[in-house]
Formats: C-alpha cells, sequence, structure tokens
C-alpha cells in the first residue's frame, strides 16, 4: 500500500503565527488565558492546555491578567471590552480574518449592507460581521437575501476566509440574480485566504489519483469539513482527528491512500496517522 502526502500538510501561516505568539507568552507569563479555542484541534489545544495557556468562552470568565484573541478574531466592539479590562492583551487574529474583518467595516461605513457567505454560527463570521456593525447578515443560501423584509440598494458581499471559491463564486451569482435591479449597487470582495485555497486544490488533485483520502483535522474545523466535502467528490474519503480513527477495513483492497489535513492540524498528528497506516500495512 502506497501512502503520498498532500504538498501541504499541517498549520497555516496564520495557524503558525498564533501559536508561536503564545507559546512565546506562556514563557513570559505564568499563565495566560485564549478567547475561545486559538485553533479548532482538540490535540492542539490540551498541548497548549499542559503550557498554561487556557480556554475561556466569554469575558466574564476571565481570571488570568494576560488573555489572547485567537486566530478567528472577535468583533470590533468585543475586542473594545477586552482592551478596557485591566489586562493584557494578545492579539492573535489570522492576518487574512483581518483583512476580512478591514473590508467588512469599510462597506458599512460607506452605506453598504454586508452579506457574508459563510456559518453564521462560527466564531470568524461572528468577529467579521460585527466590524460590520451589524449592518448585514452571514448566510449560505443565496435565496436567504431575496426574503428580506426590505432589499438594500448597495449590497457587499464577501466570505468566511476558509469557504470554497466555487461555492462562494455560485452565490455571488445567485445574490445578483436574485437582487440586481434598477440602481443597485453591489461590491464583491474575496477574502478566501490564500493558503486555504491552494491547500484545497491540492487536495483535489491528489483525491483523483488515489483509492482513498484521509483528512486529518479536529472536527470542529471549519477548514478541514470544506477539504472532506471536496475530496468525498473525487474518491473515498474519511476524516479522522486521530490515529486511532482508522478503520482497517476502509483499506480493504485499496493501493493508494491520500494524506490531507486542515490548517490547524499539528504535525505530531499527521506523523502518527501516516506510522500507523505503515504498521496496518505491514
Amino acid at each position: 500500500m502506497k501512502i503520498i502526502q498532500a504538498k501541504e500538510l499541517g498549520f497555516c501561516y496564520g495557524v503558525c503565527r498564533a501559536i508561536d505568539m503564545l507559546e512565546k507568552a506562556a514563557k513570559q507569563y505564568s499563565s495566560l488565558e485564549t478567547l475561545g479555542p486559538v485553533v479548532h484541534n482538540e490535540q492542539v489545544s490540551k498541548r497548549l492546555d499542559k503550557l498554561g495557556i487556557h480556554v475561556i468562552n466569554s469575558l466574564q470568565e476571565i481570571s488570568s491578567a494576560v488573555v489572547a484573541i485567537s486566530s478567528h478574531g472577535v468583533s470590533s466592539e468585543v475586542e473594545s471590552q477586552l482592551r478596557s479590562k485591566p489586562v493584557t492583551v494578545i492579539d492573535t487574529t489570522c492576518p487574512f480574518v483581518s483583512r476580512a474583518q478591514i473590508a467588512a467595516r469599510r462597506l458599512a461605513e460607506v452605506g453598504f449592507f454586508v452579506i457574508i457567505f459563510g456559518e453564521a454560527g462560527h466564531p470568524e463570521v461572528k468577529g467579521i460581521l460585527g466590524y460590520a456593525q451589524n449592518k448585514g447578515l452571514a448566510t449560505l443560501d443565496g435565496a436567504s437575501i431575496a426574503k428580506l423584509h426590505t432589499l438594500p440598494r448597495r449590497l457587499g458581499i464577501l466570505s468566511q476566509t476558509t469557504q470554497i471559491p466555487e461555492h462562494f463564486n455560485a452565490f455571488v451569482k445567485d445574490v445578483i440574480d436574485l437582487t440586481l435591479q434598477r440602481d443597485a449597487e453591489i461590491r464583491i470582495l474575496d477574502t478566501i485566504c490564500h493558503d486555504i485555497r491552494k491547500r484545497q486544490s491540492l487536495s483535489l488533485d491528489l483525491a483523483s489519483k488515489v483509492d482513498m483520502m484521509l483528512v486529518i483535522g479536529g472536527k470542529s474545523s471549519a477548514n478541514t469539513r470544506r477539504l472532506l466535502e471536496l475530496c468525498s467528490v473525487r474518491t473515498e474519503t474519511h476524516m479522522i482527528e486521530k490515529s486511532e480513527e482508522i478503520d482497517l477495513l476502509w483499506l480493504k483492497g485499496k493501493q493508494t491512500i491520500g494524506i490531507t489535513s486542515g490548517t490547524s492540524t499539528a504535525e505530531f498528528s499527521i506523523t502518527e496517522v501516516i506510522k500507523r497506516l505503515e504498521d496496518l500495512s505491514n
């Protein structure tokens, strides 16, 4: 059985940057807290917890003198509230997420109703919508825009950074078809992360060449779920977080196994999966 790894695996730039910032802070301070998990990966969160980096879910839970904003970012209102407290703030927001936040703020400031193509409950999306001063909505269904009580004349469309480009393109087309009217103005901003776009493309290419794909990543990771969705179109695909989740029956009759991972998946998790595959193959 041949195991082929995608050319892009493990942490992306934004995650590497966030974890590096937290690890340096952990050495400087006795303990610190992150407002929400810095990344959506249980194994990474457990490792950081052992370093004294603990997760809290609201400002009311703060008990440390140092608090970090996760790589997913927060709304400008939450950030303002956090900075008003007597704590040291470490901002690990991914630069690509920051770019989307700024884009949403600028659109709202000049009178656009902001539409975010993304999961309304995801921390990143909630933060971006907050930067739009809540003058907008987040949805994955273009038809929902047409159901608004009063259809805004000026629409600004952007995307959650981890979405699939082709899906965003289709969404934009749906919105244009449903809402374009006389004197309407629509601005479209591509805010999908470059690293995400490249990883999706490389994973999809590999999925076309193997008998089965394994996508390694946290169950709550949005970008990992996107990889599962994409690769499943090309070949049998399974998403796992740990090596022990591999089912021996999956490997029956398989000659080539492709490996890819979400951008918040640590290298040690990938190494363990590959070793487990090699052991099972032997």
